[in-house]
């Protein structure tokens, strides 16, 4: 159903919105072999995203780009007094992963945005957990923008983009998620963790209704 400036979710709408853009590096989107935390469905959307940022700059919508990174020495994971738990869990359901130790770690190709980053975008790295705000100064810069609406986009939808959309919801922000810029670990939970947003946290609608409501609303007549 089209979204409308009068509908339910027009208070979605009534603030300054940015998109918020989930880990996707090349970490999780390399094609190698040796790609340390693959998740492989999210080629399908590096297109897509991309063209969903492009109209939403020139609508004026700011776009943040979030990575994960750790310290090199590894001391924010596996070298440090506790790792992180999908480095266990995780490979009980996809198999083994060669080379995940060297997931995200600073200065490596693996930080590398698969996506376009143009010069007016603003990136957030630093993202050593599942939540795109945890520990990040994410929170801070949506707070510096002024944003009231947070569109979240990118990988993966059962586990970064939903801690992110708790994340969100739990600091105040209205939550968007557009189904069809995002993608789960497989096609099951994808399904789950939107429901749940759905259900708990904001909207989830697609980026082309998106974009509509957007431009309606840049081109709503002044009272």
């Amino acid at each position: 159903m089209p979204l409308h400036l009068d509908g339910p979710y027009a208070d979605w709408f009534t603030g300054p919105t940015a998109i918020v853009s989930i880990d996707m590096h090349e970490g999780h989107l390399s094609q190698d072999a040796d790609c340390p935390c693959p998740a492989p469905r999210g080629r399908e959307i590096v297109d897509a995203v991309d063209a969903f940022h492009a109209r939403a700059r020139a609508l004026g919508i700011p776009v943040v780009h979030v990575r994960s990174e750790l310290r090199a020495s590894g001391v924010d994971d596996v070298r440090g007094r506790s790792d992180s738990a999908w480095r266990t869990t995780f490979p009980q359901h996809v198999g083994p992963i060669p080379g995940a130790e060297g997931h995200a770690l600073a200065g490596s190709r693996w930080t590398r945005f698969v996506t376009a980053v143009e010069p007016g975008d603003e990136i957030v790295t630093g993202k050593k957990r599942l939540s795109a705000f945890y520990p990040t100064d994410l929170d801070f810069l949506l707070r510096q923008l002024g944003v009231r609406t947070v569109v979240l986009d990118g990988i993966m939808a059962d586990c970064c983009v939903l801690n992110s959309a708790f994340d969100a919801s739990n600091l105040g922000y209205r939550v968007v998620v557009p189904a069809d810029l995002v993608r789960g670990t497989d096609e099951e939970l994808e399904r789950a963790a939107l429901a749940m947003v759905s259900l708990h946290l904001g909207l989830v609608t697609d980026a082309a209704d998106l974009l509509a409501l957007w431009t309606a609303k840049v081109h709503q007549p002044t009272p």
